[in-house]
């Protein structure tokens, strides 16, 4: 198999290496907006290097792999779709919901895969959650409570880009309410704060936000998230039911201390950032695309469970900005659930 990666920065360096690993996978083709970027890389892993995407798609591959700059992924991911090929693409398919249904449309159109990295499907802990929901092992649930915390904010260059904290940040936390409970968001009620560093108000974002959904069996969730935890980076969720609860992302290298005087110790050694978080995850679904390309399991997270995210993550955004609840009913885009 020959598979075409387009963009070598962070996590596409992380993903190429990966894929370079793969049995299943013969060779890489890499490029990149920066094209020194990508041959340093290939020269590295000893793949080749594209001058551009047209090389990509003239050469010949058996899928790609899409970890360019937001800006780009609608586009290439139609580009993909009309060559007939399947695409692993990095969350969002596009900032907005019309660039999203546009691309949807034609890998609909296609008939092709799109495979949407939301990594953390892929995680042991949140995969645990998911079969103790389905066991009937926490009983009726009523609560769920999940938090993203980045130790640092992103650089100023990257708010613009990002969509915002919603978009960018607590759209893994909206997939993860779904995929872990199994129902759907009804309603949002959402709140922020840009009080920290004024590159967030000179963008119209916030530096933290929160905000309290309601499931369509009654179960009340809340979700929040911050760009400035000094403590370390802190991704969990709790889940409450009649019969039991449980918590993912609690470790000895989670960032938070107890003052309790038999309390446990706070961590030697916290988590840094998503890339030590979630590393095993990240592989993971790089090798869970390769198998749906080869045709031996079903798509673990397509395009349109991206779009459900998204349509919470818009919903969040126009709470906080009208100071209204939000009904999921308003925004477009609505897809028959994937849980049912």
């Amino acid at each position: 198999m020959r598979i075409g990666v387009i963009g070598t920065g962070r996590i596409g360096t992380i993903h190429a290496n990966t894929l370079s690993r793969n049995h299943e996978v013969g060779s890489l083709i890499l490029t990149d907006a920066d094209p020194a970027r990508a041959q340093e890389l290939a020269l590295r892993l000893g793949e080749t290097a594209a001058p551009g995407v047209d090389e990509i798609f003239k050469w010949g591959v058996d899928a790609v792999v899409i970890t360019a700059s937001t800006a780009a992924h609608a586009e290439l991911i139609g580009r993909a779709a009309r060559s007939g090929l399947p695409v692993f693409c990095e969350k969002p398919i596009a900032l907005d919901l019309p660039g999203t249904l546009t691309a949807l449309s034609e890998v609909e159109s296609a008939g092709t895969i799109l495979q949407m990295g939301f990594q953390r499907r892929f995680d042991t802990g949140y995969t645990g959650a998911r079969d103790a929901v389905r066991s009937g092992r926490l009983g009726r649930l009523h609560t769920v409570r999940a938090l993203t915390s980045d130790q640092v904010p992103p650089p100023p260059s990257w708010l613009p880009l990002s969509g915002g904290l919603y978009r960018d940040a607590l759209i893994h936390d909206f997939d993860m309410l779904r995929w872990v409970t199994g129902r759907e968001v009804v309603d949002v009620y959402a709140a922020g704060s840009d009080a920290g560093p004024p590159m967030f108000r000179e963008t119209g974002d916030v530096d933290t936000g929160a905000a309290l959904l309601t499931l369509d069996d009654g179960t009340l969730a809340t979700a929040t998230a911050t760009r400035m935890n000094g403590a370390g980076y802190d991704v969990r969720m709790e889940l409450a039911g009649e019969l039991d609860q449980i918590v993912v992302g609690l470790d000895d290298r989670t960032p938070i201390a107890s003052t309790e005087p038999t309390g446990p110790p706070a961590a030697d050694k916290p988590w840094s950032g998503f890339l030590e978080r979630f590393g095993p995850a990240y592989e993971a679904e790089l090798a869970a695309f390769v198998e749906v390309v080869l045709g031996r399991r079903a798509n673990p997270c397509d395009g349109r469970e991206a779009l459900q995210a998204l349509r919470i993550a818009e919903a969040c955004e126009i709470s906080r900005r009208e100071r209204r609840p939000v009904a999921l009913a308003e925004i477009p885009g609505r897809v028959e659930s994937a849980f049912r």
